[in-house]
């Protein structure tokens, strides 16, 4: 990545549907060089552009952060978890939990339902501690791309 790339994903950061005819002289290159540009990010994985939605405005009101220790390979249990609409993303760790996994659903009985019906039953979840959010106070896209 060049100073042209970090521009271009600092452009990205700020207005991800930016046309390329604005986006190409704001780094110093014509549309169609921005756009050649951002698919090579693309191609190679650097950059993923994506929507991102607010699962409070989609009506999903209950999140839960999941502690979830485990007897054996915690990847076979992320991999199990992940399969569910419910789970947003899942982080191998380590320390005093093997992975945790985001959940988010409509309602607070359906995070006490998805963690016993659902997570406790996956082979391998020895324990499952739920963190309840009360209110999300930073959710952050901007990353320093130097």
């Amino acid at each position: 990545m060049d100073d042209t790339d970090r521009a271009i994903l600092r452009e990205l950061q700020t207005d991800g549907r930016i046309p390329y005819a604005e986006l190409g002289p704001k780094v110093g290159l014509s549309p169609s060089a921005a756009r050649q540009r951002l698919q090579r990010l693309i191609d190679t994985k650097v950059v993923q552009v994506v929507g991102v939605t607010d699962p409070m405005a989609r009506g999903r009101q209950a999140m839960a952060l999941l502690g979830v220790r485990v007897d054996g390979d915690p990847r076979a249990v992320a991999d199990e978890l992940a399969r569910h609409d419910e789970i947003v993303y899942t982080v191998l760790t380590a320390g005093t939990y093997d992975l945790f996994a985001e959940l988010v659903c409509r309602r607070p009985q359906d995070v006490l339902d998805f963690v016993n019906d659902v997570v406790r039953p996956v082979e391998g979840v020895a324990q499952v501690d739920s963190f309840p959010y009360f209110g999300i106070h930073t959710h952050r896209f901007l990353w320093d791309v130097d």
